[in-house]
C-alpha cells in the first residue's frame, strides 16, 4: 500500500518556522520526483516546491524560493521542507506528492502514475 504521511504542521507566529515532513512508503522513492503543494481556503491548489531523486535538484515556486527549503533523505524515504519567515498568506493545507512536475510559470501537476498523500494544516497567526 502506498503512503505519504505528511507531518510538521501547526500554529506559528508569523515569522515563525516549521519543518514539515513526508514519510513514504509502498513505492520506489528512488523513482520519483517529490514534492509539496498546499491549497490554502477558498484557493486553487499550487505547487510550492519539489526535489528530484537523482541529482537532489530542487525547484520552487517564485513566491517560496527565498523562504523554503526542501531535502530529501533516500536512505529513509523522507522529505522536508524547511519553512522560515511565515506570514499569515502561508496558511493552507500542506500536501505531499511523488511524481510532481515543476511547470515554471505554470501549474504544477502530479504524473497519473505517481501519488498524492493527506495533508497537514499550517496555520501562521498575525
Amino acid at each position: 500500500e502506498v503512503q505519504l504521511q505528511a507531518s510538521g504542521g501547526g500554529l506559528v507566529q508569523t515569522g515563525g518556522s516549521l519543518k514539515l515532513s513526508c514519510a513514504t512508503s509502498g513505492f520506489t522513492f528512488d523513482d520519483y520526483t517529490i514534492g509539496w503543494f498546499r491549497q490554502a481556503p477558498g484557493k486553487e491548489r499550487e505547487g510550492v516546491s519539489c526535489i528530484h531523486s537523482g541529482d537532489n535538484s530542487a525547484y520552487y515556486a517564485d513566491s517560496f524560493k527565498d523562504r523554503f527549503t526542501i531535502s530529501r533523505d533516500n536512505t529513509k524515504s523522507m522529505v522536508y521542507l524547511q519553512m522560515n519567515s511565515l506570514k499569515p498568506e502561508d496558511t493552507a493545507v500542506y500536501y505531499c506528492a511523488a511524481g510532481v512536475v515543476p511547470v515554471i510559470g505554470g501549474t504544477w501537476f502530479v504524473l497519473p502514475e505517481g501519488y498524492w498523500g493527506k495533508g497537514t494544516l499550517v496555520t501562521v497567526s498575525s
